[in-house]
């Protein structure tokens, strides 16, 4: 099959390129799936499980990306939660190849079943950014309806699913960016954006909840924002300053399968709308990892079902 690869830490994106590898092989509990559409994170070329596995050892060639959808192709054994044919969504392990194939193999537990109607290509957005939005508003923010949150960078792959989400717990939003992304995010239904190139944002004001994907001076400024008993919640870089009367947390995203499912069926019921921005071939892909477009990259692996 063709996959993407790397296999020199040094040569970064340069390193990429679509070679030939061997079909994967499921072990227990594991399905394979024919990939329709799959996404990356730039910053997969930092993670430490994209070089080595769980006891330290030389993993490379690695395939990279870890965002998909497609169609189960075989079931490993042990595993009786999915059917040969059905389609499929998922984040999957990053500890082992990725999604940038024709073809991954998946722990069952990792996808959800992706309902008729929703498109492969707008699937494959949703798993990372989908779940990083959800856990950081709600499990880690606690946000409530009538409670104000700042989303910062609410116009990207994972502030533009927690505008939607937030607006519709009943929560004010404020979004923030550069000034390109006003109109998107005000379509999202930002109550007020903030660009934070023209902008200060200490006039925000006081609010419960700070949703931060930026880090940096952005993060350290958006710890004075947070009122008594609200949460700087980031998933940057661990916070250096803390709100004075209120939390801190920076979390990485867990999987969750119910989740996922749930937040599909918000797609399809067309309540949530994540922002697709280039869709390239998957020989295009070790290029598109250099470029920077609005909304998220995915990669077509295949066409049709």
């Amino acid at each position: 099959m063709q996959a993407v690869t790397i296999r020199d830490r040094a040569a970064g994106v340069t390193g990429l390129s679509l070679t030939e590898e061997p079909y994967p092989h499921a072990v227990e509990n594991d399905v394979i799936v024919r990939v329709h559409a799959a996404g990356f994170t730039p910053g997969e070329l930092d993670w430490p499980a994209t070089w080595t596995d769980r006891a330290g050892r030389d993993r490379t060639p690695s395939v990279l990306g870890h965002e998909m959808s497609g169609v189960v192709a075989e079931l490993g054994y042990g595993t009786t939660c999915l059917t040969v044919g059905q389609r499929v969504f998922g984040y999957t392990d990053p500890a082992r190849n990725g999604t940038l194939a024709e073809y991954v193999a998946v722990e069952a537990r990792d996808l959800a079943p992706l309902p008729v109607g929703v498109d492969h290509i707008v699937a494959a957005a949703l798993p990372i950014s989908g779940l990083t939005a959800w856990e950081g508003l709600f499990d880690h923010g606690s946000l409530a309806a009538g409670q104000t949150v700042l989303i910062h960078g609410a116009a990207g792959g994972v502030g533009s699913i927690a505008v939607q989400l937030a607006r519709e717990a009943g929560a004010r939003v404020i979004g923030t960016g550069r000034a390109a992304a006003r109109d998107t995010a005000l379509g999202l239904g930002v109550d007020a954006f903030l660009d934070l190139q023209a902008d200060s944002l200490e006039d925000v004001g006081q609010v419960d909840v700070v949703f931060d994907v930026i880090g940096g001076d952005i993060l350290d400024r958006s710890a004075a924002l947070v009122r008594p008993g609200g949460t700087l919640v980031t998933i940057a870089s661990p916070p250096t300053v803390r709100p004075r009367d209120g939390q801190a947390i920076f979390f990485v995203v867990e999987h969750n399968r119910a989740r996922l499912a749930d937040l599909a069926q918000r797609v399809r019921d067309g309540r949530l709308r994540p922002i697709v921005g280039a869709v390239r071939t998957l020989a295009e892909a070790p290029s598109a990892f250099a470029q920077r477009t609005p909304g998220k990259t995915i990669i077509r692996v295949a066409e049709g079902e």
